[in-house]
């Protein structure tokens, strides 16, 4: 269990989108602690407060000035440096920045180093479980950076994260969530796949899916969505334009360190065609629609 209200602590959430606003909220309600919110379009901020409380910061650096740790959720590495940079500029030394975005590993050890130059800490904390992990604090958290630093922090993200682990030095979260999308991706046009087939053997898919479903072919991806997608529901949060920056990202640390990954870079395509056919914000399992059209 997280912290109870009794061990309180003053923390900031800087980026309220699908999985920040469910975060912030569990750290304040489960965690009990004093939670200043910021997000880029004011509205959000307000919508969060007026739900779970708290006080809502005009900028970044209002947010964090008080804050013992400082948690970020935002879009893409771009938006790491501007919000993080700004936050950073205002935090005493000794505060920790935990980034919860997926973005680089380079401009995780970059947003690192600055804060180490400024008496910091910066940890790269991406997370896996989606929308529906994040609203039920069920979260896979994936941390680099320092030790000490994430033991001072781990406390605070058990609040949203079943699982939060120490994976080593700064970038390793984020080539750890890298590891992770590779496999999703690849699992996901195999479902895929193998629930067009059955469907064009005149098999009854559901039925299918109840007994291998028992056996070696189990995933949580079975599990969770092959009836879904045998029944054209593609709503599930996690979007297809998410996916395609997280492989963007993958595909670019590949070819940094020669790792060879074809079938993650064939699924990217199909992605793009998915894209194509206007399906940018459906789940990452419409990789079925390209094949049922």
């Amino acid at each position: 269990m997280a912290d109870t209200a009794t061990d309180s602590r003053s923390v900031a959430f800087l980026g309220l989108g699908t999985m920040g606003f469910p975060m912030a909220g569990h750290l304040a309600v489960r965690g009990g602690h004093r939670v200043t919110v910021f997000n880029r379009t004011a509205a959000k901020a307000e919508a969060w407060t007026a739900r779970f409380g708290g006080t809502r910061a005009a900028t970044a650096a209002e947010a964090a000035r008080d804050a013992e740790v400082v948690f970020l959720c935002v879009g893409g590495d771009d938006d790491v440096r501007a919000v993080a940079g700004e936050a950073m500029t205002a935090m005493k030394p000794g505060t920790i920045v935990a980034d919860h975005s997926t973005v680089s590993a380079a401009v995780s050890r970059e947003m690192a180093e600055l804060a180490r130059a400024r008496g910091l800490f910066f940890l790269d904390a991406p997370v896996s479980g989606g929308q529906a992990g994040a609203e039920n604090g069920v979260l896979t958290v994936m941390v680099g950076g320092d030790g000490d630093a994430f033991a001072r922090a781990q406390p605070l993200m058990a609040c949203y994260g079943r699982s939060v682990t120490h994976m080593g030095p700064a970038g390793a979260g984020q080539l750890t969530k890298m590891v992770n999308q590779i496999c999703i991706a690849g699992l996901l046009q195999g479902l895929a796949e193998g629930m067009a087939f059955a469907q064009k053997a005149g098999l009854d898919g559901h039925k299918v899916v109840d007994v291998i479903g028992k056996g070696a072919a189990q995933s949580w991806q079975m599990d969770n969505r092959a009836k879904t997608m045998l029944d054209g529901k593609f709503d599930f949060g996690f979007a297809v334009d998410w996916m395609r920056k997280d492989l963007g990202i993958v595909l670019d640390e590949a070819r940094n360190n020669g790792a060879s990954l074809p079938v993650t870079a064939l699924v990217d395509q199909f992605y793009a065609e998915v894209q194509g056919m206007g399906g940018n914000r459906l789940d990452t399992s419409s990789l079925m629609t390209r094949l049922t059209r």
